[in-house]
């Protein structure tokens, strides 16, 4: 039905303007490379603790800012993480989803005009929610080897009130080092910047040991930490994230957050407390699966003629280059007639150009075909790319 002369609000607008995202999915019957999230059931024993919560009455509204004794839980878990400082449990807020956790975080402390430093190709959610909030993405590109350009950040950072950071990245899969953050917080302390991190794919590492933020004392009181169940537990359905920051910038995230969403599922919030139960045994179960699919794509796309790909360092994407003059858009495109789902790398940057995003969180044959699908499309689009 439409409506005659309406006009959406400003900040809509904004948005609508620059965002890449994706309104909708490709059909059924299309070999999901695009999907951003893992494809394993939910772990019985989350299952198991959602159902006894709900026979126990947990059906009704939870505290707005979160279920106290999976607050205390998180605050311990952090703790143990957290070489910077200690969190209270009223530091921490319960959200929908580490969607809210960014939406909350980002339009507390936003404010109207103030400028946000993003590091790209990143994911792009940052960038809208700033321009929602009526502030500036100042993009900055990584290095080649999708480092993190300090030099770059130092210099776009007089006068910026943030750094959003995502570690590790999607959608290049890369891990930052522990002395790049280090640096990091340097240059937000000589330039009195917050640093939001979103660590969603925390437990999706292949380094020797993943370096958090957690881990920089420096960063102790400008830290806004957001983190999600969805990666680590399969509970990309279930809707439940949380933000960690100083008490202040906290109690700011909480009146943003009961403001749009009110309480989180109580139910829920019960599963996750049987996940953080489980001390991050089940992820690391998973993560061989994940290593493997990626050697499987790193494999599969060596010597494809015109394509080129950094080793992804965790997250289960891989941010693939291509040689020929199509934008990213078209090939994704080109890809869904193939039957196969793709990111545009445009989506995550400008920086993304030229790049697809595949996700290999598949299961094994669907990837294999896929990869199939994709090896054909590549080489078709170098050959184009070849002829007089």
């Amino acid at each position: 039905m439409a409506v005659t002369g309406f006009l959406p609000a400003e900040a809509v607008r904004r948005v609508r303007e620059h965002s890449q995202r994706p309104e909708g999915r490709p059909g059924p019957d299309v070999v999901g490379l695009h999907l951003g999230e893992p494809s394993y059931q939910t772990p019985e024993f989350v299952l198991t603790a959602m159902d006894e919560a709900l026979r126990a009455g947990y059906t009704h509204y939870a505290h707005p800012q979160g279920d106290p004794e999976l607050k205390r839980a998180l605050a311990e878990r952090l703790n143990k993480l957290n070489r910077a400082g200690s969190f209270a449990p009223d530091d921490i807020v319960i959200t929908s989803g580490g969607s809210a956790a960014l939406g909350a975080a980002l339009l507390a402390v936003v404010r109207g005009g103030d400028r946000v430093v993003v590091p790209e190709p990143t994911y792009s959610l940052y960038a809208d929610i700033v321009r929602l909030a009526g502030g500036t993405p100042v993009p900055v590109r990584c290095r080649p080897d999708l480092g993190l350009d300090l030099e770059a950040i130092d210099a776009a950072a007089p006068g910026a009130r943030l750094v959003a950071l995502c570690n590790p990245v999607n959608p290049t899969g890369a891990v930052f080092d522990a002395p790049e953050l280090t640096e990091l917080a340097r240059i937000a302390r000589r330039h009195d910047l917050l640093v939001l991190a979103d660590e969603a794919y925390d437990q999706i590492s292949y380094t020797p040991r993943f370096a958090s933020t957690l881990d920089v004392p420096e960063l102790a009181d400008r830290l806004i930490y957001c983190q999600t169940f969805s990666k680590s537990y399969a509970m990309t359905g279930w809707r439940l994230g949380y933000v960690a920051a100083p008490t202040e910038i906290s109690k700011a995230v909480a009146v943003v957050h009961r403001t749009f969403n009110s309480s989180v599922n109580a139910a829920v919030q019960r599963a996750g407390l049987a996940a953080l139960a489980d001390d991050n045994r089940w992820p690391a179960a998973r993560l061989a699966d994940y290593r493997r699919r990626r050697d499987l794509v790193v494999r599969r796309l060596a010597g494809v003629p015109g394509v080129s790909l950094a080793e992804p360092q965790g997250t289960f994407y891989a941010f693939v280059r291509y040689a020929a003059p199509v934008p990213a858009h078209e090939v994704v495109a080109l890809a869904l007639r193939r039957k196969v789902g793709l990111r545009a790398g445009t989506e995550f940057g400008e920086p993304g150009q030229g790049h697809v995003r595949l996700s290999f969180s598949v299961p094994d044959a669907e990837l294999e075909d896929g990869l199939s699908r994709l090896r054909r499309l590549f080489a078709d689009l170098d050959d184009g790319l070849r002829r007089p």
